[in-house]
């Protein structure tokens, strides 16, 4: 008897449960009446078009320039003499080297140049020193002028003038 009873129990529960979820049943069939099957196709694919790197033959704008005469450079008379032997101080930049001091024998007076390395070197009016061609138009004693020779973007040469200037007692401790 009571199986019956806990039988019957069960089926109004289970009826009452039917009808709770009613809405969301309704709801449900509602929605899928404006559904539709259809899926839009995928966008067309674009064929590959290989990208075509044509600056081979451009220079580096990351490496130094080799110093080349220019083409047109034969009517100009500015331009270095490249197979002029190098001098000793033609290896370093300018902003490099110090002047430390002079020097005067048998009235010509030199200037005493200290390299990166530490070494001293003994130039005079007429020396080449710098990376830029500079031919050493005067020493004085606190100064030394230089006429450099500098290659434009276009390749023609052009002229300028740098001093080094004798440093003071400071700057020589450092």
């Amino acid at each position: 008897m009571k199986r019956n009873i806990f039988i019957l129990l069960l089926g109004f529960m289970l009826a009452a449960c039917s009808e709770e979820f009613q809405d969301i049943k309704d709801f449900i069939k509602e929605s899928d009446k404006g559904l539709r099957g259809r899926v839009e196709p995928l966008p067309e694919v674009k064929p590959y078009e290989p990208f075509l790197y044509n600056a081979f033959d451009l220079p580096d704008p990351f490496k130094p320039r080799k110093t080349e005469v220019a083409k047109g450079a034969g009517d100009s008379k500015l331009q270095p003499d490249l197979n002029r032997r190098k001098e000793a101080l033609e290896a370093y930049p300018l902003e490099n080297l110090r002047m430390v001091g002079t020097l005067e024998q048998r009235k010509v007076i030199y200037a005493l140049i200290k390299s990166p390395d530490n070494n001293l070197y003994r130039v005079k009016t007429g020396n080449y020193m710098g990376q830029n061609f500079g031919l050493i138009t005067d020493v004085s004693e606190s100064a030394l002028k230089l006429k450099e020779l500098v290659q434009d973007g276009v390749g023609d040469w052009a002229e300028r003038e740098s001093n080094l200037q004798l440093l003071d007692e400071q700057e020589r401790k450092k």
